[in-house]
Formats: structure tokens, C-alpha cells, sequence
């Protein structure tokens, strides 16, 4: 070690930093988080990456839950067509 070190330069805070992501502080229940945990174990992520690809999903196109009335509709295009 050297006796001394110039510090002039020196600027606080993590050594490297993240690119592409955020921290926030946000309020999951319980139930949401013991859910994703248990699934990071099975599949050997971490659940703070899963709970980001889950929202990352529901972003994408076409991502919306099936209703009822689309259902429908959709079965109805294909008995038609059949």
C-alpha cells in the first residue's frame, strides 16, 4: 500500500455504473413476491430480473390478456373458415 493516495480525482458513489436500468423502491404484496422468488429458484435467475421480464412482456404487442368476447370472435373466424 502506498503511504499516501491522491484523491483530487476521486468521485463517490458505485464504481460502475449501471446502464439501461433504474432504481425505484415499489410496493409488491407479499403473495406477488413469494411467487416470483420461488419461481427464480426453479429456473436459477434472480426474481428482480423475472419481475422485470413480466413487465417487460406486458409491454410487447399483443401482450393483452384473451376476453371472453375476443375468444369468441376468434373461434368464430375459425369455424367460419373451416
Amino acid at each position: 500500500m502506498k503511504a499516501e493516495y491522491d484523491m483530487t480525482h476521486a468521485k463517490r458513489g458505485a464504481v460502475a455504473s449501471p446502464t439501461g436500468k433504474t432504481r425505484i423502491t415499489i410496493y409488491l404484496d407479499e403473495r406477488v413476491l413469494d411467487a416470483f422468488r420461488q419461481r427464480a429458484e426453479q429456473v436459477g435467475k434472480g426474481y428482480q430480473t423475472l419481475i422485470n421480464e413480466a413487465l417487460s412482456a406486458t409491454l410487447e404487442e399483443n401482450s393483452a390478456p384473451v376476453t371472453i368476447s375476443k375468444l369468441r370472435q376468434i373461434l368464430r373466424e375459425e369455424l367460419h373458415a373451416a
